[in-house]
């Protein structure tokens, strides 16, 4: 577990940035005209109890934040919203395993408080490019808020176009050399869709909300490029609705080529019986332990019946399978 570490980005009246490492004198709300961001990263009751003392903080939104097992949502109490916003990584070029990311977020009118348990590579990016330029933190707490949202959904494109891939990709090769590692691969990737899709369709409503709802702590023109994040989670969860389509494809094209492969398999074996039975017959009958047959003595010890045996055993098979080419059997 990380030891907790705050910072605090504030922004004063006359556009001055201060980037620094928080104190207790930083949990709490920015004198009046300022905007602060504060980021808390690794889990400290001790510190969400000085949060929810310094800014007023409902309790129940300090609970879920002990709790980074969270369904993505929105909360609003009476001066504040609470978020829960998750998103995924793959560091591998195949998406065998993902981690799931999940981020807290308080935003008030003039603050916005940010807590998650482990490294965000999206909170890292937009902290930089905020620090970096007062403008991001001056379009207000909201829009900080928005280029974080945006951050963490983009991440989850690239994860989706390898699963596409992956998933076209077993699909040619079930057609042509199943295997049972494709299977596998199959309903792996089948429980990874599920995983996404539990997270981003909520995600979506929450998005939808923060879009569409008019909250005085988000501006008319941050609600636009929230819509903007809304479209690319609608494209996300059309995307996983394919990849499912495309997974049902190659899991139908395995079990059809297995049981294509299944039936070749049992048709050469029938014919094969096929070509030995009357072969069995005939061995069978020449290989009677009788010396003497009704109208034919001393059978066993006649060379021409012998001949006529090699010549059975020798004219059937071929025959068969001639004709077994000719019902296009073969």
């Amino acid at each position: 577990m990380l030891a907790p570490m705050l910072r605090v980005m504030d922004l004063s009246p006359d556009g001055k940035l201060e980037v620094r490492e928080g104190g207790v004198s930083a949990l709490a709300p920015p004198p009046t005209g300022s905007a602060r961001w504060l980021d808390l990263e690794g889990e400290s009751n001790e510190t969400l109890e000085q949060l929810r003392v310094g800014f007023d903080f409902h309790p129940l939104a300090i609970e879920d934040c002990q709790q980074f097992d969270q369904r993505p949502k929105l909360e609003e109490y009476r001066d504040h919203l609470f978020l829960v916003t998750q998103g995924f990584s793959c560091p591998s070029e195949r998406p065998s395993k993902v981690s799931l990311h999940e981020l807290h977020a308080f935003l008030g009118a003039s603050y916005l408080v940010t807590v998650h348990a482990d490294t965000l590579p999206a909170v890292d990016e937009v902290w930089r490019r905020a620090a970096a330029n007062a403008s991001a933190l001056e379009r207000g707490v909201d829009f900080v808020y928005y280029l974080l949202s945006s951050q963490m959904v983009e991440l989850n494109q690239p994860i989706l176009d390898r699963i596409t891939d992956a998933l076209e990709e077993i699909e040619d090769r079930v057609l042509s050399r199943p295997d049972r590692r494709d299977l596998a691969r199959i309903f792996s990737l089948k429980r990874l869709l599920i995983r996404l899709r539990k997270v981003l369709s909520p995600q979506r409503d929450t998005l939808a909300m923060l879009a569409r709802r008019g909250d005085p702590r988000v501006s008319e023109r941050t609600a636009l490029y929230f819509r903007d994040v809304y479209d690319q989670l609608v494209r996300l969860n059309e995307s996983i609705e394919a990849n499912r389509d495309l997974l049902s494809n190659a899991l139908e094209a395995y079990l059809s080529a297995v049981s294509n492969r299944t039936n070749e398999i049992m048709k050469y074996l029938t014919l094969l019986s096929a070509v030995f039975l009357p072969l069995a017959f005939v061995v069978g009958f020449f290989g009677q332990n009788f010396d003497d047959l009704p109208g034919y003595p001393g059978w066993t010890h006649s060379h021409a019946l012998m001949h006529v045996m090699i010549a059975t055993c020798v004219v059937t098979p071929i025959g068969m399978l001639a004709w077994f080419r000719y019902r296009h059997w073969l």
